[in-house]
């Protein structure tokens, strides 16, 4: 048995959880270039439920730096190993792939890069770059790792000037073991509060999953913790199982518990809030900063 976290037998999704099947032009359009480019995307190596809804949207979550992971989160679905070569060329096709859709908002994500010095932050302003001299319109969010703790690498990054630094906290602290491992949760604060105290004009972001094994008065004071760090904008969604190989579902969160939680997120004083059973980081990311 994992420490920390109840297991119990599988329960069928309710119906709250259904997300709509992919379809629409857009979204096959952006499917067919990011094959032609070579590209990633969270949303396809995370099987993200709402795939289909954002590519509609043209809001793309785009994952540089290849797509093995250096560590082995519990609830992840992206691809662990060694990690890829980095490809330089990245940044241009992505900023291409933005271009060619007009997105109106894109996410720029990436897998942990622990074995570069500056946990792939260079790649991450890259990218901004080359989006920004191709598509000036185009908002960006980056969801960066936490760079191993680096406010240097952060630095880097913000220096590019995106529209929004997202950061996710992920869960509870008494769940880091088994579900963030190799992070620790006062890392990831530090790095939101340290983004936020450098450049106070760019908003900051974190999400939670919820289901994992933690309690409502748990998550309340992680709310706490982030706005004690000055964090603007708040997801919280359920944690859907990729795999029977991830960490199992504890409990489903209802549509009402959500919704309170989204109430009391407004309360804190967060200045949006994403909070659904289907909600996910990049969520109607544009909504947050229209």
């Amino acid at each position: 048995m994992l420490v920390g976290i109840e297991t119990k037998p599988r329960t069928p999704r309710p119906e709250w959880l259904r997300a709509p099947a992919p379809v629409g032009e857009n979204y096959q359009n952006l499917k067919k270039l990011v094959r032609k480019l070579g590209l990633h995307t969270v949303c396809e190596s995370a099987a993200c439920p709402n795939i289909g809804d954002c590519w509609n949207r043209r809001t793309a979550t785009f994952m540089i730096l290849g797509n093995v992971c250096t560590r082995r989160c519990g609830f992840c679905a992206v691809q662990k190993g060694a990690p890829l070569a980095v490809d330089y060329d990245e940044p241009r096709r992505v900023a291409e792939a933005c271009a060619a859709l007009d997105l109106k908002f894109a996410v720029i994500t990436s897998v942990n890069r622990d074995d570069r010095k500056d946990g792939g932050a260079e790649l991450f302003a890259l990218t901004i770059e080359a989006i920004r001299a191709r598509l000036p319109e185009c908002g960006i969010e980056v969801l960066t790792p936490d760079f191993q703790g680096s406010h240097t690498a952060m630095d880097i990054v913000l220096a590019a000037s995106p529209d929004v630094l997202n950061h996710n906290t992920e869960t509870v602290p008494r769940l880091y073991r088994q579900v963030r491992l190799g992070a620790r949760y006062e890392r990831s604060l530090d790095m939101l509060a340290y983004a936020k105290q450098q450049r106070p004009e760019i908003p900051t972001k974190s999400g939670l999953m919820l289901g994992l094994g933690e309690t409502m008065e748990e998550v309340h004071q992680v709310m706490r913790d982030l706005r004690a760090s000055n964090v603007d904008i708040l997801t919280l969604g359920q944690y859907l199982r990729p795999s029977l190989k991830h960490l199992p579902v504890i409990r489903h969160v209802t549509p009402d518990e959500f919704a309170e939680l989204k109430r009391l997120g407004y309360q804190m004083g967060f200045k949006h809030v994403e909070s659904g059973p289907l909600v996910r980081s990049s969520f109607h990311a544009a909504d947050a900063v229209a």
